[in-house]
This record gives C-alpha cells, structure tokens and sequence, in this order.
C-alpha cells in the first residue's frame, strides 16, 4: 500500500530527537510521500532545508491565521520572493499553510481576510494550488474562492463541514484533507459525510504532530499512522484500505503534477 501524507509539519521541533527514524519507519509504512507546510515566515528556511535533505518530502509555503500577530507586510513581499526563487522547482508543490480561522475569537478577520486573498493571488499567479486551513469560516472561504477561481484548486484540509459545503469546494476544483479527525466516534456530523463522498473528492493527511487519530490517542501524531488512519476512513467509505490508498494518492498526485 502506497501513501501520500499531503500535510505534515515534519519541521516542529517536535520531531528534532527522532525525525530520521520516523521517516524511515513511514517509508517502511507504505508512505511514499510527505508535504511540509510553512506557516509563518521565520520556518520556512528550515523547512526547505528539511525538504532538500530528504527524498520524497515537498514544500509549501504559507502565513497560517492562527500566527496572525507574528505576521507583517513585507514577510507577503517575502513569500512571493520565496515563489519566484524556487518556481519550477520539482519540491515546491503549492502555497500554505494559509486561510480562515473563525474558532479562535481573538483573531481580526479583516485582517485575516486580507491576507487570505493576498496568498490566493500568489498560488493563482505562480499557478500552485492552495492548501487551506478553515476554522468555522466555510461559507467566508467558498465566497471567497468563487471570486478567485484557482486554475489549480488545491486542498481544503482537515475537512469538517457538511456535505454541502463538501460539494461546493468539489465544484471550484479542491479536494477534501482527511486524517485524525474522522477516526474518533465522538465526530458524529463528519462521520455521516465522509461515505457520500466520491473517492475523487479524498487525500490523506496526518497533520502531525497534531490531530493524532483514535487509534493513537494523546501521542504525538506521525506520517506513520497514516496506514492505520486509511485502513479507519476506508471502513467508513466503505471500500477497501488498498482501493482509498489508491484514490488519494491518485488525487494527490494529480492537484501537485507528480506522476502516479
């Protein structure tokens, strides 16, 4: 069974005692392929050198909501010099981690807004796609996108919302991130969705080091426990482990352009 884990923060100093191993241990897992996403500018050096150093890792690049103070003008100036620099370059997969956090009250959504549509205009003009985080803020971030119409559409990740939204998000071309999330009983409204859900629609991810899945609850979470969570969201698709493998690393490959 071969895994694409599309959104993992293998850069956290979580993972700086074991992060050779782990890597070694998920590769041996069947997982193929790993995403690293930036958040904020001061990570992204150390995530392209991670990249760089590691077969089968890719970068995105990104100002997460949640870091919103940390964020100033120029580090946007900074992301687009960081796009042209390495466009074209076979690790440089998409723009993120970026979008809309409406759970976290303290955060100005204007300012949010602002720079959620700054780095659209970047994934749209370096034609990257968009791997976005959403937070309670589903009809903002379709509205949104419906204005700016990504040629590449992207990945709206650790999905959540209804069926609906599932569907208008399919329409302007993105795919639905599932991991941990979906594994824990207590997800009662995602656990509903997820089976009318066209295997076209899915890609895997862990989030790691967060949003560890039922079947590893209150450790750090890893690329490999990615098997464990497809073998649980297969069962709920009702299909095979093998047949969703397939499917989302199908998907996967087909938004980031690798051959699958």
């Amino acid at each position: 069974m071969q895994l694409i884990d599309t959104h993992t923060h293998l850069d956290f100093p979580d993972f700086d005692a074991d992060r050779t191993e782990l890597l070694a241990r998920s590769r041996a897992a069947g997982v193929e392929k790993l995403v690293v996403l930036g958040v904020y500018r001061d990570n992204w050096q150390r995530l392209w050198d991670l990249v760089q150093g590691n077969e089968g890792l890719y970068a995105a690049f990104g100002l997460h909501p949640v870091y919103l103070q940390q964020h100033r003008p120029e580090h946007l100036d900074q992301l687009r010099e960081w796009l042209q620099r390495l466009a074209g370059h076979p690790r440089l997969c998409a723009v993120g981690e970026f979008g809309l956090d409406y759970y976290v009250e303290s955060l100005d959504r204007e300012h949010q807004q602002q720079l959620f549509e700054a780095q659209l205009g970047l994934a749209a003009e370096f034609d990257l796609p968009a791997l976005l985080h959403v937070r309670r803020a589903h009809a903002a971030t379709i509205a949104t996108l419906k204005r700016y119409k990504l040629p590449r559409g992207g990945v709206i990740h650790a999905f959540a919302g209804s069926y609906e939204e599932a569907r208008e998000y399919l329409r302007l071309g993105f795919r639905l991130g599932l991991g941990g999330a979906p594994t824990w009983p207590q997800a009662l409204r995602l656990r509903k969705v997820i089976p009318r859900l066209p295997l076209e629609a899915i890609v895997l991810e862990t989030d790691s080091p967060d949003m560890a899945p039922a079947m590893h609850p209150g450790v750090r979470n890893s690329p490999e426990h990615l098997p464990d969570i497809c073998a649980a969201l297969a069962e709920l698709c009702g299909v095979t482990a093998e047949e969703l493998a397939q499917a989302s690393s199908r998907n996967a490959a087909e938004l980031f352009g690798w051959p699958h």
